[in-house]
């Protein structure tokens, strides 16, 4: 896209701000602006107009929704197992780790998979997970396809890494990175905010965007050339995170769903996890702050929470079910955020309160817009581990204490 064409563009929208220091950047940047401007996503526009004339959309009728559970899986056990096992010998699933965050609210600026979580030893994030998926691969005898999803931020470090680490000990044949897409940031007035003079304010478009991303990366091609059906979609941040499980692989074909969905029971009533559930009739995530008190307590005749089964972001999806997704607009999410900026000085302004809005695609969109899905529990003990935080609540040291009981050497 040249200038000419870049500027009618902007004008069309009312952005034509986004160049008003065009001509104080290099060559470099100049280029690089535009190749920005040509790839903005309109659309977006229309969706802020919407969201500050009738806000965020209702949410439809809620309703509990069971799990498979422990006890029943343990029941078929060797059924699930063997299902598993011959799908992913037949190659039919495929492993999406999403991996586009930081370090930095564990005070670390790198990836967030390079974190050093070893106290005595070097065990990093990253491994943890190879180790887990390399438990299956000596079970089925057969590699799992590896998508490692980065961002903008982290795909050069990311990439580093794995290669100098060898990739854990993992076939790199069968590992695959692609970036996220990003979505630009707008004020309050929908104006698009520029983090630099000649860089647009942008940020990963959220943990739904991650199938778009891969269709954008050219992988979808690939998908289908390898006969790859499943894909088991997990989150970085989780170092117990069981991948491609042949149980829970096994136990979700076998059920006729198209997306499965790892479940903890609840720690306790209050606790701040979204809650697999039906809307309107069909599978749909719930978030923590959504819930109203009666739903928050609410219990079955047996003293089970109604709503009790909270996600771990490790899901299982149909391939053909996710083009079809993809052949649709996804919901877009408006969320206020800080977002630093270029004043109209020039200026880089730090804001201390949220001034601007980001756009996001959520996964729990992705699990509503199927037809069914199987909620299975896993004993959170064992495969419930989050790093989200410094300390306390699914902090490092939870997680350390969490991989000592589990037999990790630290």
């Amino acid at each position: 896209m040249d200038f000419t064409k870049a500027k009618e563009k902007l004008t069309a929208c009312g952005q034509t701000h986004l160049l008003n220091w065009f001509d104080a950047l290099t060559e470099r940047e100049q280029d690089s602006l535009l190749e920005q401007i040509d790839a903005l996503d309109l659309r977006l526009l229309d969706v802020f107009a919407d969201f500050n004339s009738e806000g965020e959309l209702e949410r439809g009728e809620l309703a509990p929704l069971g799990a498979l559970t422990l006890a029943e899986i343990a029941d078929n056990f060797d059924r699930f197992n063997a299902a598993g096992l011959d799908a992913i010998r037949q190659g039919k699933v495929g492993a999406v780790l999403l991996a586009g965050g930081m370090g930095t609210r564990l005070g670390f600026d790198k990836p967030k998979g390079m974190y050093n979580i070893g106290i005595k030893k070097t065990l990093y994030i990253f491994e943890c997970l190879i180790r887990n998926l390399l438990e299956v691969v000596e079970q089925a005898g057969a590699y799992v396809p590896l998508f490692i999803m980065t961002s903008e931020k982290n795909d050069e470090d990311t990439r580093a890494f794995f290669k100098e680490m060898n990739y854990f000990g993992y076939n790199a044949e069968y590992v695959h990175f692609f970036i996220q897409e990003m979505a630009p940031a707008v004020d309050a007035d929908g104006k698009i905010l520029l983090e630099e003079k000649g860089r647009i304010a942008a940020s990963p478009n959220g943990n739904g965007g991650w199938f778009s991303s891969m269709i954008k990366a050219g992988l979808l091609p690939f998908l289908k050339k390898e006969g790859i059906e499943w894909l088991n979609v997990f989150a970085v941040d989780n170092v117990l995170q069981r991948i491609a499980d042949p149980v829970f692989v096994g136990a979700t074909i076998l059920s006729g769903a198209s997306s499965g969905s790892k479940v903890v029971s609840k720690a306790d009533p209050e606790e701040r996890i979204g809650v697999l559930c039906l809307e309107d009739g069909t599978p749909s995530i719930v978030e923590y702050y959504e819930m109203t008190p009666e739903m928050i307590t609410s219990r079955e005749p047996d003293g089970r929470l109604s709503y009790n089964y909270g996600v771990i972001l490790n899901y299982l999806f149909r391939t053909d079910c996710l083009e079809r997704i993809a052949g649709n607009n996804m919901p877009i999410h408006v969320v206020s955020k800080k977002v630093p900026y270029i004043g109209e000085n020039g200026e880089l302004v730090k804001p201390t309160e949220p001034n601007a809005y980001k756009f996001e695609t959520l996964v729990l969109d992705m699990i509503h817009m199927q037809d069914k899905c199987l909620s299975f529990e896993v004993d959170r003990q064992r495969e419930f581990a989050p790093v989200k935080n410094a300390e306390g609540v699914d902090s490092v040291e939870s997680a350390r204490e969490l991989l000592r009981r589990n037999g990790v050497e630290l």
